[in-house]
């Protein structure tokens, strides 16, 4: 099985209205108001942002995963207005299953535009053709109907939910499973 990517130069993406590329220190503020707001973090893994220390720490955290091969995470840049709206990408990447997990956020005054539809069709369809993935999962929130409606456009099933699957701010937390594979894709 041929792989062409091969974790050396980070991957610059477009779609016709965003630019998908690496984050660099220049992002932290968007990166900080990102993840201090209430409502892009509810369902994800992660406390309110205090301060662009932050921002900075989780921009070192995006270096770290793709230097030890194990994810990639773009940061969402408006073509026109240069400003970071949101984050997609990969983590928990198994090569030897070819199997990876896509996890992704945006700014509220951009949900329902159809942004991050546009973003992650063009990550999946790197991971499809350029990484030689197989399946592509997701682990969401059964509450996180937003996030489970645009698994759906991307044609995700859902596989089932894992029970109390991690502890997140204090409670444990369900996890539903979607997957994509590349047959399907």
């Amino acid at each position: 099985m041929s792989i062409n990517f091969e974790f050396k130069d980070f991957p610059k993406l477009e779609t016709e209205r965003f630019i998908l590329r690496k984050g660099i220190v220049d992002d932290c503020k968007d990166i900080f108001a990102l993840y201090s707001d209430e409502k892009v973090v509810k369902y994800l893994p992660l406390t309110l942002f205090a301060s662009v220390d932050d921002a900075l720490h989780e921009l070192n955290w995006y270096d770290k995963i793709f230097k030890e091969q194990t994810g990639l995470r773009w940061v969402i840049e408006e073509a026109k207005t240069k400003k970071v709206i949101g984050t997609c990408g990969y983590l928990n990447y198994e090569k030897e299953h070819n199997r990876i997990e896509i996890g992704y956020d945006l700014k509220p005054e951009h949900w329902g535009k159809g942004i991050m539809q546009e973003a992650l069709s063009k990550i999946i369809h790197f991971a499809f053709t350029s990484m030689a993935i197989n399946k592509i999962e997701a682990k969401i929130e059964p509450e996180n109907n937003s996030s489970i409606r645009l698994l759906e456009k991307l044609n995700f099933s859902q596989e089932g939910v894992l029970r109390q699957h991690e502890l997140e701010k204090g409670k444990y937390v369900d996890l539903a499973i979607f997957s994509i594979l590349k047959s399907e894709y």
